[in-house]
């Protein structure tokens, strides 16, 4: 589904990751651990073709990043929902439209599906809110509605609950649990463990670490 190899990036004063080889399996969930400035987010990029490998190959859904085209990335894209730390929205539109937004762009017509999205998230009282009034909890979860609007196969979330009380980050896992048991691959990069070890009660949850620009899949200590 997405697989690296041999993957390394430079950002121009030196690597900052190195000979990756790894692959996310269909239907897998798997966290990203390591200390700030390490790579979380450069490797989360790098599995939604926002960047490319300076060297090696990263492939999604069996094809060479390298390969596709404007078209084709985007097309891709559709099939990878993201959940940024800071999520944005568009203040002048109601919590509704913004969560609407990526079927809006494909120019797809999905009210039904935005009003099942808002209700599973605990938002379908503030379907006509906007984004300013919302709090950090609500902001989040309203984020992983829209990420998954279109029916992706791949959730990646880059540090989640960052901003989050705990309360609402065991929410928030909740639901991508809930997702993946769904079938879904998802990918969490977080500095948390112990949320990490909630998501290990309750799913088969594997944990990667970046540590000396690679990528290694983390012993059972956590």
């Amino acid at each position: 589904m997405i697989a690296f190899e041999n993957v390394a990036y430079n950002y121009g004063g030196g690597e900052l990751l190195s000979d990756i080889s790894l692959r996310l399996a269909p239907g897998s969930f798997h966290f990203l651990t390591g200390p700030s400035g390490a790579g979380k987010s450069t490797f989360l990029k790098l599995c939604y073709a926002e960047l490319y490998p300076t060297a090696g190959h990263v492939t999604l859904f069996d094809r060479d990043v390298t390969g596709l085209s404007r078209d084709d990335v985007a097309m891709t894209r559709r099939r990878i929902g993201v959940v940024h730390q800071d999520c944005q929205f568009l203040d002048h539109l109601p919590l509704a439209a913004n969560v609407e937004l990526p079927l809006t762009v494909a120019g797809r017509q999905g009210a039904a599906d935005v009003r099942d999205l808002l209700a599973w998230v605990g938002l379908e009282r503030l379907s006509h809110a906007l984004p300013p009034s919302l709090s950090g909890g609500e902001r989040q979860r309203a984020a992983l509605a829209r990420a998954v609007i279109m029916g992706p196969d791949v959730i990646l979330a880059d540090e989640p609950t960052g901003n989050l009380d705990w309360e609402m980050s065991l929410r928030l896992l909740t639901l991508l649990v809930e997702l993946n048991r769904m079938g879904k691959t998802v990918l969490v990069a977080t500095h948390d463990l112990n949320l990490i070890r909630q998501a290990k009660a309750q799913v088969p949850a594997r944990v990667l670490r970046i540590a000396k620009r690679r990528v290694q899949l983390a012993g059972a200590d956590l």
